[in-house]
């Protein structure tokens, strides 16, 4: 969606300002930026600090403003409130009014995360969604905790037993499979293989994929 399109009622802050501010291509920027994935993907909070940041540096150009890249850096925390003291505050206030710069407009205009979210969401109707391998790591990273943990409480039972009530046992270990059966097409995966191949053997239209299957059993 063009910065200058959107429905009707208060226009998006963001948006509005990318119009005053002449900043051209800065949305198309933000979007990509935001719905990348890997490390190409900004957060908002990134975002929005890249966002204040050129708002800063349009200002000052259009006051003839020269300053470094670390004052710039600066003046940008002095108006968001990170980590800039009292007196360094209003030390980069005067500064910046002696050279005609309105900090009270820019002060209202640097904008926050969450401004940034509805500007990409509800004003260009953009989304980010994580990648399918992040989810499936998280889930496989999930899965293996828990069986860590069944394998951990049957070894401390198992012991118990061992000493105390005669379980005749020699020195032992506790393994945990965790098997996935589709009772579909039939086919049975160890759930890291699962995981790994993304699929079962419905969609490659094969059945009864290892023994212990129903297929296979019947025969």
């Amino acid at each position: 969606m063009s910065d200058r399109e959107g429905a009707g009622g208060r226009r998006n802050k963001v948006a509005r300002l990318v119009d005053e501010y002449g900043l051209d291509g800065v949305g198309d920027e933000l979007e990509s930026r935001w719905t990348a994935t890997g490390d190409d993907h900004w957060s908002l909070r990134e975002l929005a600090a890249a966002f204040n940041r050129e708002l800063v540096e349009a200002r000052l150009a259009e006051a003839g403003v020269r300053l470094s890249e670390r004052e710039v850096e600066a003046v940008v925390r002095s108006l968001t409130g990170d980590e800039v003291s009292a007196a360094d505050r209003t030390q980069l206030r005067r500064r910046l009014e002696r050279d005609g710069v309105d900090v009270d407009a820019l002060d209202g205009d640097v904008v926050t995360y969450q401004a940034v979210r509805s500007y990409l969401r509800d004003h260009r109707g953009a989304e980010y969604e994580r990648e399918d391998g992040d989810r499936t790591a998280s889930a496989g990273e999930a899965i293996q905790k828990l069986r860590g943990r069944l394998a951990a409480v049957a070894e401390t039972k198992l012991e118990r037993l061992r000493k105390r009530s005669g379980l005749a046992l020699g020195e032992f270990r506790v393994m945990v499979d965790v098997s996935v059966l589709c009772t579909e097409c039939g086919s049975r995966y160890g759930v890291d293989e699962l995981l790994a191949t993304g699929e079962c053997d419905c969609e490659s239209g094969e059945a009864g994929r290892e023994a212990g299957t129903p297929e296979e059993s019947e025969e």
